[in-house]
């Protein structure tokens, strides 16, 4: 370090970066000169890159030994994050499907809880990998519940292997299928048979071809996955995703294809009249009428489909299965406009009155869940929820069902399970899921601010109890993309934060789904630009009504969140104290050539058309750095090998705003070896969330040290 001067009556040394060699020169891409001048840190098997990366992680650990209260935010993050199970269980028969995972798991382990109540584990993949690198991705238990097909996945690695369990016994019965990542699988009747989606084998590929080429497969256990049968995709769709249903008699599948997290997507259906070589009839044309359909089957094989087809919020309709026209569908719970819809349920089981529909929607961030007669949409009850928070995962048992199972989670609340039973109409904690935790009292509120353009945008606030005057060191996160709605979910380190005074802020802008697919369309492709504004409109509200101030404002965001605030940040510097970017997307012309982005253009656009690139070059952060400009403090974090967006979006951001920054403010980058774009092992995760947290602290003036907080344990409460 050399040099520096007094910012707030501190002494703020100015940074050495390592030399990065900057390539010179203008590409001519349409007509619109771009720059590129830190290209070759894409190629992170040069030795340039190795040792220049090497040079950055040495500055990030230094400059970490001087964060004097990195061990405070350490313990805090420890005491508030939850154990034990957060995600509803997954019942096929007498037998219940649960993941959980205690203090000091790496990873989550799959328990099966029998009729009687007993528990085993069926697999812990710390047995498979003490590094605990290995972690237990996707399970799909037979319709019998005698068999469970199981995905593990290291963290780093492009595959995923399939393997099939003996549920009473525990032994793998077959397996492992390979090259299963992210994939979807459903069971055929008797156990002896399912659909799953893999990639094609690398050898059988162009060199270098990053798209996702996948297949649909039948796998009958026993035999060997070279003879698995290809019955759907080919190479006229290397970026489609699958999802694969099969009725409850197994005589009909059902495909959805959409091209990467697409707003819209293609169904087929086939009859299995022979497994191996279904004949498949496209219903839904996802590109002619612009939008999503999720299909399900019925007990007569019918289908309920849920749509944002002429309702940008979600309804809920029925259709025979050869219904090809959207005309002929029958609209049987019809959209709220200020209630989108985020999933649904069928419960009918023959011991009840009739069948029922409940559907979980989100009014004002909010949920709600309803209890329809499925035969005519007429609601006849709203389900008591143990408070204001969001409902999640609602699952029950297949093929015929009683209960209802949903995770509920609020800003002091972590994921709890319950279940309702619709023969008795009781709502109750799942006695074999429990959460474990402590809490800091915290208050949330949804407040609306309005955005340049005058439209009003909604603003998560979570603040700690007691009363205060004045402005807080406050961290603001956003996302923006994909149609994601923002929720007040709890968030372990929102928590920690909170629970020291600070304040903790959402910004639900354009581009994610809070107010449905219109709100999504506002803010993609041509209209990115607006979530982005909306962003800095939040940071200006908090700042302009005396919540916060510049000097203690610090944003947040992670995958195309990170975008989102590394964009924001760029186009207005004098707004952010610090800026955090988990895993960011930051060089927009080239982003299709890194990880998985060359499935993401319905999304953000494609440097390949004239048009789309002008809309990327006006908001890709890395080619909208100014020279001499006051950047706040940056903190870049990554995974040395990310397989989403790729590790180079982090790299050459660093370079260049180390490069141009005018401030001594400084700029960091954080790689993580052995780890992936998500999902690390726990110890890793907590350990990322107290340097996040312990540099912006850094930042904003928020101590740990300084605030005595009062915990509380954290336990599923019942229904209100």
């Amino acid at each position: 370090m050399t040099g520096g001067k007094y910012i707030r009556g501190a002494f703020v040394a100015r940074l050495s970066y390592p030399a990065a060699w900057r390539i010179d020169g203008v590409e001519d891409l349409f007509g619109f000169p771009v720059s590129d001048p830190y290209r070759w840190l894409e190629d992170g098997e040069d030795a340039r890159v190795r040792d220049w990366a090497a040079a950055q992680d040495r500055l990030f650990r230094a400059c970490r030994a001087g964060w004097r209260e990195k061990r405070s935010w350490a313990s805090l993050v420890d005491q508030v994050s939850s154990f034990g199970v957060s995600e509803p269980p997954t019942v096929r028969g007498s037998v219940m499907f649960l993941a959980e995972q205690l203090r000091g798991d790496e990873q989550r382990r799959l328990i099966v809880v029998d009729a009687e109540g007993n528990r085993r584990v069926l697999i812990d993949p710390a047995e498979l990998d003490p590094s605990g690198h290995t972690g237990l991705y996707a399970w799909w238990p037979s319709r019998e519940g005698d068999r469970v097909a199981v995905q593990t996945e290291v963290a780093e690695q492009p595959g995923s292997d399939i393997i099939v369990l003996d549920v009473r016994t525990g032994e793998v019965v077959d397996g492992p299928l390979p090259r299963a990542r992210n994939t979807s699988l459903a069971w055929l009747p008797g156990g002896d048979a399912f659909y799953y989606v893999s990639r094609v084998p690398d050898e059988e590929l162009a060199h270098g071809d990053m798209r996702l080429q996948r297949r649909v497969r039948l796998h009958r256990i026993g035999s060997s996955w070279q003879t698995d049968v290809v019955v759907f995709g080919g190479e006229d769709a290397p970026d489609h995703y699958y999802g694969l249903t099969v009725s409850a008699d197994g005589r009909h599948l059902a495909i959805t294809a959409m091209v990467g997290p697409a707003a819209q997507n293609d169904v087929y259906l086939a009859e299995l009249i022979d497994p191996e070589a279904p004949h498949f009839d496209k219903i839904v044309d996802g590109h002619a009428i612009r939008a999503r359909v999720l299909p399900r089957f019925l007990a007569d094989n019918g289908l309920l489909l849920v749509t944002d087809h002429q309702a940008p919020c979600g309804r809920i309709c029925t259709a025979h299965r050869h219904d090809t026209d959207p005309a002929a569908w029958h609209t049987l719970v019809a959209e709220d406009p200020e209630a989108p819809v985020d999933e649904c349920l069928v419960l009918d089981d023959p011991a009840l009155p009739r069948p029922l529909l409940l559907v979980a929607r989100a009014r004002h961030g909010t949920s709600t869940l309803t209890l329809h007669d499925l035969a005519s949409g007429r609601p006849l009850t709203e389900l008591p929820l143990p408070g204001a928070g969001v409902v999640s995962s609602l699952r029950t048992t297949v093929p015929y069902g009683r209960h209802a199972w949903f995770s509920y989670c609020d800003a002091t609340t972590p994921p709890t399970i319950y279940r309702y039973d619709a023969a008795d109409g009781r709502t109750e904690q799942e006695t074999g899921a429990t959460t474990a935790g402590h809490t800091p009292e915290i208050r949330s509120r949804s407040l609306r601010y309005r955005a340049g353009d005058g439209t009003e945008i909604t603003l998560l606030l979570f603040i700690p109890a007691e009363e205060h005057q004045g402005p807080r060191p406050t961290l603001l996160y956003g996302y923006g993309s994909f149609g994601m709605p923002m929720r007040p979910w709890f968030f372990p380190m929102a928590a920690a934060w909170v629970g020291v005074g600070g304040t903790y802020a959402v910004a639900c802008v354009r581009g994610g789904g809070e107010e449905g697919q219109r709100w999504h369309d506002a803010g993609r492709g041509p209209g990115k630009h607006r979530a982005i504004s909306d962003f800095n409109d939040a940071a200006a509200w908090l700042i302009d009504t005396g919540r916060t101030t510049r000097d203690q404002l610090a944003s947040y965001g992670q995958s195309a969140g990170g975008l989102l605030v590394t964009a924001a940040a760029v186009r207005r510097p004098d707004l952010y104290a610090a800026v955090i970017a988990e895993g960011p997307l930051c060089d927009m012309v080239r982003y299709e050539k890194f990880g998985l982005g060359c499935t993401w253009t319905d999304e953000f656009g494609s440097a390949s058309q004239a048009e789309q690139l002008e809309w990327l070059l006006g908001y890709s952060p890395y080619h909208n750095i100014t020279p001499g400009a006051s950047y706040p403090a940056f903190l870049l974090t990554g995974a040395v090998t990310d397989l989403q967006t790729g590790e180079a979006h982090v790299t050459k951001m660093c370079a260049a705003l180390q490069h141009a920054t005018g401030s001594d403010r400084p700029i960091l980058m954080r790689r993580e070896p052995d780890t992936a774009h998500a999902a690390s092992p726990a110890s890793k995760e907590r350990a990322l969330f107290a340097d996040i947290l312990a540099f912006a602290g850094k930042h904003t003036g928020l101590s740990p040290d300084k605030t005595t907080v009062p915990l509380r344990e954290a336990t599923g409460t019942g229904p209100r």
